[in-house]
């Protein structure tokens, strides 16, 4: 199949300043792989970087993580079209196969990378924020040798298909949070993250085990309960230390899992967690987050982990959306093509919606 020279794609200028702009299709070179999107969902943290907020923009706290003009947008599959050479036998695809690529494309080559901790890497790139790696909102996505790509089965839905980067983050944080079952699982947060966690947690409890959702949008706590979720408060309406105690005979619970985005989480959750328990820190700050440490350490003891995308969770990820273990198409809202970025955008940042697609072709 013959490609065309250009494609239309949402360029990253400046906050609040994305652009559908004419673009050349990428050349394929050795090891590489050129994907045809079928469609990218909007993050949260794609949000935070159109505001401008956190540490997405060069400032005086530091580079950023945005180098202008990048085309926007990590969470993506689509159909193989153009393979470099080596390409197939790197990655184990072939033209036409629907894959997926994590959002991190590792060094190979620095100390992370070769302790097989690539998640963390020194000199990694994410897709949609650099020009030298640019994202899935056009129609033609090129995936670097580097990348790590799994197949995707057809039977997904492009929902589903677009939702496993941020399944295979909700999962690496729940992993982190070695949940056992007859735990008290709290997760605070019931955005995307948030909800694909409740339904992750829940897999992982029986007998007295439970799942106690925090968040402040009573629809989005309706959700959380019909995913899984055994308990589900609004934090600005009751005092949710205090009822996860009294759930929990006074002790707190055994594993808290922070998505919220808001710093108030992480004292909340220090309140309410039991001695000896397990803190999960998912969440990207718009500003800091300050704590007692003296509960942490005298008089709690707790394991605090973080909690950075999704490594070795995209098989597992892949796997329970497609036997329906996890369902996420209540979580998808709108579709809209290229030249509707702004709306959805837009939708997407007032917080009414779960998650908005946008559809290159």
């Amino acid at each position: 199949m013959a490609l065309p020279r250009t494609m239309m794609a949402i360029r990253t200028w400046a906050p609040e300043d994305y652009r559908l702009e004419e673009v050349s299709v990428p050349a394929v070179g050795p090891g590489e792989v050129l994907i045809e999107v079928e469609a990218v969902g909007i993050c949260a943290s794609d949000v935070k970087c159109w505001h401008g907020g956190g540490h997405f923009w060069p400032s005086a706290d530091g580079p950023g993580y945005v180098e202008a003009p990048a085309i926007a947008g990590h969470e993506f599959s689509g159909h193989v079209v153009a393979l470099g050479e080596g390409a197939a036998e790197r990655h184990g695809v072939a033209l036409g196969d629907r894959v997926v690529a994590e959002q991190i494309v590792p060094c190979e080559a620095c100390r992370f990378c070769r302790d097989g901790h690539y998640w963390m890497c020194q000199r990694s790139w994410i897709f949609g924020f650099k020009q030298v790696l640019d994202g899935g909102m056009a129609r033609y996505c090129l995936l670097p040798r580097e990348s790590r790509i799994h197949q995707v089965p057809a039977s997904l839905s492009v929902g589903a298909a677009a939702y496993i980067e941020p399944l295979a983050c909700a999962w690496h944080a729940v992993d982190r949070g070695d949940i056992q079952p007859d735990d008290t699982v709290v997760v605070c947060g019931a955005g995307n993250i948030g909800l694909c966690m409740v339904q992750i947690a829940k897999r992982r409890l029986a007998g007295t085990g439970r799942v106690v959702a925090l968040g402040t949008r009573q629809n989005r706590l309706d959700l959380a309960r019909d995913l899984g979720a055994d308990v589900a408060i609004d934090v600005t309406r009751e005092d949710a230390v205090a009822t996860v105690m009294g759930l929990t005979a006074g002790y707190g619970c055994d594993v808290y899992l922070e998505t919220s985005g808001n710093p108030d989480g992480v004292s909340q959750g220090l309140a309410m967690i039991r001695k000896l328990g397990t803190f999960v820190e998912f969440s990207v700050f718009s500003r800091p987050a300050t704590v007692n440490w003296t509960v942490i350490g005298d008089s709690k003891e707790l394991t605090i982990h973080g909690s950075h995308l999704g490594p070795n969770c995209y098989p597992k990820a892949i796997a329970a959306l497609a036997d329906g273990s996890v369902d996420v198409s209540r979580l998808v809202n709108g579709v809209y093509p290229l030249d509707r970025f702004d709306e959805a955008m837009r939708e997407a940042a007032s917080g009414s919606v779960m998650k908005n697609l946008v559809r290159p072709i």
